[in-house]
C-alpha cells in the first residue's frame, strides 16, 4: 500500500494551494494550470471538435501525470507567436496489457488539423501509456524526460503513482539522455542548416523572411546542448531554464543574433556536450536501473487496476 498522496519515499510533495477537482476512483486531481489557463480550457482540449486520435476514453480515464511540456516549460514561450503544450501519461486496461484488446499506446488531441501547423491560442496535448512513456524514457528522450522534471507549478494533473513516476527520475536518466540530447540537437541544426535529410523539412517562411534563418530551430538546438550539458554534468534538468541559459535561448529565439552567431553558438555548445559525455565526470549512471523500473511498473499497474475495479 502506497504512503498518502503528499508523501512518497522519504519526500515530502508541497501541497497544492490550487482548486482541484478529485476522481476518487483513481486518486487522480485536475490542478487548475497557471497563466490563467483553467480546467476549462483542459476540457475544451478534450472536445470531439478537436483532431482526436488514440485511446481517448482510456487515456483520460487512466491518466496519472499531466505536465506543460515545450517552450512553456522551458521559460521559451514568446507570447503570441507560441502554442501551449501539454504531456501525460496513463495506465492502459488489463486487457490492453495482458489480452488482445487493442492499444494505440497514445491519445493526442490538436486544436488544429493533422498537416496543419500550430499557432498562438492553439492547444497541443499528447497522453502516452505508461509502458510507452517508459521506453521513450529510459531511451533518454529529451521531450519526455521533461515530465520528470517539470515544476510543481506546471502540474495539471497528478496522482500517487505519478507522483512516484517524477520521482524515479535518477533511476530512469542514464547516460543515454546525454547522446540523445546531442542527436536532437544535431537533428535541429541540420534543420537549421538544411542539411541532410532535415533539407526536406519545411522551415518556418515568417521567421526566413524576418531575420534570414529559422530562430526556432537555431533556439532549439542551443537548448538541447546546454541541457545536455546540465544533465549530463549534474544528472538533473533545471526547468525552466535558469537565467543565463534562458537569456542565450531566447536572444536567438528572439533573432537579436545573426545567422553566423547563432550557428557559432550552437557548434560550441555542442563541442561542450561531447566532450562532457566523452571524458567529463561520470555523474549519470550507465544504464537505466531496470530492476527498480520493471517492478514498479508492474506494482504501478497492478494498483491503479485495483483502484480503478
Amino acid at each position: 500500500m502506497r504512503q498518502n498522496f503528499r508523501h512518497f519515499g522519504q519526500a515530502e510533495v508541497p501541497t497544492c494551494s490550487r482548486a482541484v477537482s478529485l476522481a476518487a476512483s483513481t486518486n487522480r486531481q485536475e490542478i487548475d494550470p497557471p497563466n490563467g489557463l483553467g480546467i476549462g480550457e483542459t476540457e475544451r482540449m478534450i472536445s470531439p471538435l478537436n483532431v482526436s486520435v488514440g485511446d481517448r476514453d482510456v487515456a483520460i480515464g487512466g491518466e496519472i501525470v499531466r505536465t506543460i511540456c515545450g517552450s512553456g516549460v522551458h521559460g521559451m514561450a514568446i507570447a503570441g507567436t507560441d502554442d501551449h503544450d501539454e504531456m501525460g501519461v496513463y495506465v492502459e486496461r488489463p486487457e490492453q496489457v495482458m489480452g488482445l484488446m487493442p492499444t494505440s499506446g497514445h491519445y493526442v488531441s490538436r486544436t488544429q488539423p493533422e498537416g496543419v501547423r500550430s499557432g498562438p491560442g492553439d492547444t497541443d496535448l499528447t497522453i502516452y501509456s505508461l509502458r510507452k512513456f517508459m521506453k521513450l524514457a529510459v531511451a533518454g528522450n529529451p521531450t519526455i524526460l521533461t515530465l520528470l522534471y517539470a515544476p510543481e507549478d506546471a502540474v495539471l494533473v497528478r496522482s500517487e503513482i505519478g507522483d512516484e513516476l517524477r520521482a524515479l527520475a535518477p533511476q530512469i536518466v542514464s547516460d543515454r539522455a546525454g547522446w540523445r540530447f546531442l542527436g536532437y540537437l544535431d537533428g535541429q541544426r541540420d534543420r537549421m542548416t538544411g542539411a541532410g535529410n532535415q533539407a526536406r523539412v519545411p522551415n518556418r517562411p515568417e521567421l526566413i523572411a524576418a531575420y534570414g534563418y529559422d530562430t526556432k530551430y537555431a533556439s532549439h538546438a542551443l537548448r538541447l546542448g546546454l541541457q545536455g550539458i546540465e544533465i549530463a554534468q549534474t544528472g538533473k534538468l533545471t526547468l525552466p531554464l535558469a537565467d543565463g541559459p534562458l537569456t542565450m535561448c531566447m536572444d536567438v529565439k528572439r533573432g537579436l543574433v545573426d545567422y553566423k552567431e547563432a550557428l557559432r553558438r550552437v557548434d560550441e555548445v555542442r563541442a561542450h556536450l561531447f566532450e562532457a559525455m566523452n571524458h567529463g565526470a561520470r555523474v549519470l549512471r550507465s544504464e537505466p536501473d531496470m530492476d527498480v523500473v520493471n517492478s514498479w511498473m508492474i506494482r504501478s499497474h497492478q494498483e491503479q487496476w485495483a483502484n480503478s475495479s
